[in-house]
């Protein structure tokens, strides 16, 4: 799977585009300034756009062709981010380190994902918002009509909004929503999908 990865980012275009998620940037712009996490970050374009908003970034991914690309990203807008090349179980951040985090198309395969979510908010500060989008369980029928679509082909890496809130409860939720939104980010995400996005807070 990183080799898949490493290929995918080591084109000159920018596979997902340089400009944020459209959720990210809505949520991201509604706080103010802190340290924000980006796991699975990949080219940087949602790292970016935060460091230039003034937050404290640090992002991971384990492709190492993504961290060129989010490094020349930042050159071009001036900012710095934290960028490790690593996976979440060699993170050595400190608990409740982190004003937000944002998991954007980070798709956990079904056997790990509870697991890696506790991980990763166990670093949240009480307060904190966690931002997320990713495609929903309905998501291999609009891969069906449209391939350009792209996301994952295995129902076990897919998302329902019902097992996301519960596995949330006690967070206060700002948004919640399973609905369609028609993206066009890259070369990668293009066309109608139905997608699961959460914003909530940290008790």
């Amino acid at each position: 799977m990183k080799e898949f990865w490493n290929e995918r980012y080591s084109q000159e275009a920018y596979a997902y585009g340089t400009e944020p998620n459209a959720f990210f940037k809505s949520r991201i712009d509604q706080l103010s300034p802190g340290k924000l996490l980006l796991p699975a970050e990949g080219e940087g374009r949602n790292a970016v756009y935060a460091a230039t908003k003034g937050f404290e970034v640090s992002a991971y991914d384990w492709s190492e062709a993504a961290c060129v690309k989010a490094a020349k990203l930042a050159e071009q807008h001036q900012v710095q981010i934290d960028y490790q090349v690593c996976s979440l179980e060699h993170l050595s951040f400190d608990p409740a380190h982190f004003d937000a985090i944002a998991m954007i198309y980070v798709h956990f395969l079904q056997p790990i994902r509870s697991q890696n979510l506790t991980r990763l908010l166990s670093l949240l500060k009480p307060g904190g918002s966690f931002i997320f989008e990713a495609f929903s369980d309905k998501h291999l029928d609009y891969q069906e009509r449209n391939p350009s679509i792209g996301g994952p082909k295995d129902p076990d890496f897919l998302y329902s909004l019902e097992s996301l809130v519960s596995a949330l409860d006690g967070y206060q939720l700002i948004y919640s929503a399973q609905e369609e939104t028609t993206l066009s980010e890259g070369a990668f995400h293009q066309g109608l999908a139905e997608v699961v996005r959460i914003h909530a807070l940290k008790p």
